[in-house]
C-alpha cells in the first residue's frame, strides 16, 4: 500500500502543532518519545521527526514528500520548494535588531557593521535589495548574546513576542519577512502519492476553515428578519426557522471569526436576541 510520508520538526512548538493539526484531521499517530519515525493507524502515512534545518535537503532528495516547516526556514535553504499551503499556526518574523540604546533611523545604519545570525542566506539577500554592505557572522545558537560580548553590532534572528531581545537589551529594528507554518512538497512525489496528499489538504482545509468560523444561532422578531438576514455574511444564506412562538424565527449561521465582534454587535442592535455561539469542529465546504 503506498503511504505518504510527511517531516515534522523534532521538538518544540511547531512539533506540537504540527501533531495538534493531524490529530484534528483525524489521523492518529503511534508515535514514542524520541522517535524519529512514526506510522499512522487510520491513514497511509508515515511521519519522520527531523532537525527544522534538515527538512527542506530531505524535500529536495525525495527521502520525504511533504513538510510541515517554518516559512522562514524555506526562505532560508529551500526557495526552490513548492509550498501547497499556508497552515496559519506558528507565525514569527525574521528581525533585525540592535541594542536598545543604539540611535537607529533605517537599515542604512548597518552599512560596514557586523550582523550575527543563523539566517545568512535571507539576510544577504534583504541587504542587497537594500543596497547595503554588512559584515556577516553566522552562528549557529543563540545569537542574542552577540552584541553584548562585541562579537555584532547587531543580530538578525526570529521574533516571536519579542522577550527574548528584551531580556538581551535589544531592540527590533527591521522586519525582513513575516513567516508562519506551511505544507511543503516535495519535487520528487510520486502521483499515487499527489493522490494522498489531495486527501491530506482536503482535510487540512477544512479544519483550518473551521479555525477561523464561529457557528452563531439567534432569535428574530419577524418583523426586523429581512434587517437581521442582511447583517449576516453565512456561507450562502443563513438557515431561517420558525419558533413555537408566533412572530419568532431561529436563525443559523456561520460568521469569520476576524469580524464576529462587529458583526455581533450590529445584530444586537437590530433586534436578535439569545445570540448562541459554537465553535466549529470541521467545515467542509
Amino acid at each position: 500500500m503506498t503511504k505518504i510520508r510527511i517531516a515534522i520538526q523534532k521538538a518544540g512548538r511547531l512539533n506540537e502543532d504540527s501533531l495538534l493539526l493531524l490529530k484534528n484531521c483525524g489521523i492518529s499517530i503511534d508515535n514514542g518519545k524520541d522517535q524519529l519515525k512514526a506510522e499512522s493507524r487510520n491513514f497511509p502515512l508515515e511521519v519522520f521527526f527531523l532537525r527544522n534545518g534538515d527538512i527542506p535537503q530531505y524535500l529536495r532528495d525525495g527521502v520525504v514528500d511533504i513538510a510541515i516547516i517554518g516559512e522562514n526556514v524555506l526562505v532560508e535553504k529551500g526557495e526552490d520548494i513548492i509550498v501547497a499551503e499556508k497552515l496559519g499556526f506558528s507565525k514569527c518574523k525574521v528581525s533585525l535588531a540592535v541594542p536598545k540604546n543604539v540611535d537607529y533611523s533605517s537599515v542604512q545604519d548597518f552599512e560596514g557593521k557586523r550582523i550575527a545570525t543563523s539566517y545568512p542566506n535571507t539576510v544577504k539577500n534583504y541587504l542587497a535589495e537594500k543596497g547595503v554592505n554588512a559584515e556577516l557572522h553566522i552562528i549557529s545558537g543563540s545569537v542574542e548574546i552577540a552584541p553584548n560580548i562585541g562579537l555584532a553590532d547587531g543580530i538578525c534572528d526570529i521574533v516571536s513576542s519579542g522577550s527574548t531581545l528584551f531580556k538581551n537589551n535589544l531592540k527590533e529594528v527591521e522586519v525582513m519577512l513575516t513567516s508562519e507554518a506551511v505544507l511543503a512538497v516535495s519535487p520528487k512525489i510520486s502521483e499515487k502519492g499527489k493522490e494522498i496528499l489531495t486527501k491530506l489538504q482536503f482535510r487540512i482545509q477544512s479544519v483550518l476553515k473551521a479555525r477561523q468560523s464561529k457557528y452563531v444561532l439567534l432569535n428574530a422578531p419577524n418583523d426586523k428578519l429581512d434587517k437581521i438576514i442582511n447583517i449576516l455574511p453565512g456561507m450562502r444564506s443563513p438557515t431561517v426557522l420558525p419558533l413555537a412562538e408566533k412572530g419568532w424565527s431561529s436563525v443559523h449561521t456561520v460568521i469569520d471569526k476576524h469580524t464576529f465582534w462587529d458583526v455581533i454587535d450590529a445584530l444586537k442592535l437590530a433586534g436578535a436576541e439569545g445570540i448562541l455561539v459554537c465553535p466549529i469542529e470541521k467545515m467542509v465546504l
